[in-house]
């Protein structure tokens, strides 16, 4: 995972050639600002204790209070958790948040645990990092395998800590527990207005418009609804079992009725013979407008790359292609919209969710999606026009319009022309 951190970093000097920002603000965002790594002793079922490594890390809270989920997989390491926060700090600026970039995770298999233990677990992740985590300090949210009710039991613990309630520390809580309406579908649906946004822009209106989605998790089956319902074709989707391709197209509604029964995409193409079953690389490749990279880090590289027919890649997942996948893509004429532009919904709806906690007075649904609406278009449109008017991508772009907010509060603070002039 180091090498993905370098090829997060590597991009934040990509992005510095067409910015005028002092030294020391790079070398303040090439380093987090504070890591800490523990081991979680869980009482199992069977009576047996077990530790898990986790670790959370603030990168950088010189905007705000430093925001990132926290993820339960199996592989997750420090490297891995310290470019997550590396990119949320960029994410959050971007869309103009007043955040810093954080992020969590524990070394786990949640499949492998009761619900039970899942508590227990979720709990003990709080017990050990209630110094670093606080509503004005760091707040987390659920990011791959957690999900609402695990926020709640965080929320839960750490209010047990201070002995107060205190909903604001996390976000993406259940409704009951002062969530927000919206965040369920809020990352897809920030992508979704953002491609349709620049939609003419993209040469999308009068095409085909058939579109992959690759991961048919959350953020997956809400971006092929949305998409499905705005009228463009699903012509392949893949989940963690298995990759599924039909170019006549395919009904995400009938699909996630099958994973909702603990089936999978191909239980689905077994089951209808509505879809044929195909590698993941094939998937990859298939003749496309919109391809949406919607499940974990890397999973478009050198190797799969210039296979890819897509001229427009909607990153949903975060890091999903490599820095050297992105000069493939380049080449071809993709046009790539960024995962810290493209899936900045998330973030932007657990802001609102923290902004109704911290005031007590809670958003319909429809002001909800106005406000993610808004401010996607007009940050997506800065981005887009940034690309144009300096003949950059769209990931570079993006990193330096992010950089620009980051720099200026940086050198708020003053830099050597300031203490030296």
């Amino acid at each position: 995972m180091e090498d993905l951190l370098a090829g997060a970093l590597s991009r934040l000097d990509e992005a510095a050639k067409h910015v005028d920002v002092d030294p020391e603000v790079l070398e303040k965002l090439k380093y987090p600002k504070e890591t800490l790594s523990v081991r979680l002793m869980v009482r199992m079922d069977d009576g047996s204790r077990r530790s898990f490594p986790a670790w959370r890390c603030r990168y950088d809270d010189t905007r705000g209070p430093t925001k990132g989920g926290i993820r339960f997989h199996p592989a997750s390491t420090m490297e891995e958790v310290a470019t997550l926060a590396f990119w949320m700090t960029f994410k959050c600026a971007v869309v103009n948040l007043p955040y810093g970039g954080g992020k969590g995770a524990v070394m786990v298999d949640p499949h492998s645990l009761s619900k039970s233990e899942l508590e227990r677990l979720s709990r003990a992740y709080v017990h050990a990092f209630a110094g670093m985590i606080g509503p004005d300090r760091d707040i987390p949210a659920p990011d791959v395998y957690t999900n609402s009710m695990i926020m709640g039991w965080m929320a839960d613990e750490y209010s047990s800590i201070v002995r107060q309630p205190s909903p604001a520390v996390i976000t993406g809580k259940p409704l009951a527990l002062g969530g927000s309406l919206g965040r369920d579908d809020a990352t897809a649906r920030g992508g979704f207005y953002l491609l349709k946004h620049l939609e003419q822009d993209l040469d999308l209106i009068s095409s085909a418009k058939r579109v992959v989605v690759q991961g048919f998790g959350n953020a997956g089956y809400h971006i092929a609804r949305l998409l499905h319902e705005e009228g463009y074709r699903i012509v392949g989707l893949s989940d963690s079992r298995g990759a599924i391709a039909n170019p006549g197209g395919i009904d995400p509604y009938a699909v996630q009725a099958v994973k909702s029964e603990g089936g999978s995409v191909l239980d689905y193409a077994s089951r209808t013979g509505q879809a044929r079953v195909v590698g993941e690389d094939d998937l990859l490749a298939l003749d496309c407008e919109v391809l949406v990279p919607a499940a974990l880090e890397d999973q478009i590289h050198k190797d799969n790359a210039g296979g890819i027919t897509a001229r427009v890649i909607l990153e949903l997942a975060n890091g999903p292609i490599t820095p050297e996948a992105d000069r493939i893509l380049d080449a071809k004429g993709a046009i790539v919209l960024p995962d810290i532009l493209a899936n900045a919904g998330g973030v932007t709806v657990s802001y609102f969710e923290w902004v109704q906690n911290r005031q007590g007075y809670y958003w319909t649904l429809e002001e909800i999606h106005d406000r993610l609406k808004a401010i996607m278009e007009v940050e997506g449109r800065r981005v887009w026009d940034l690309r144009a008017s300096k003949g950059i991508s769209m990931r570079t772009a993006a990193y330096a319009h992010g950089l620009e907010r980051l720099s200026a509060a940086i050198a708020a603070h003053g830099t050597q022309p300031f203490f030296v002039g």
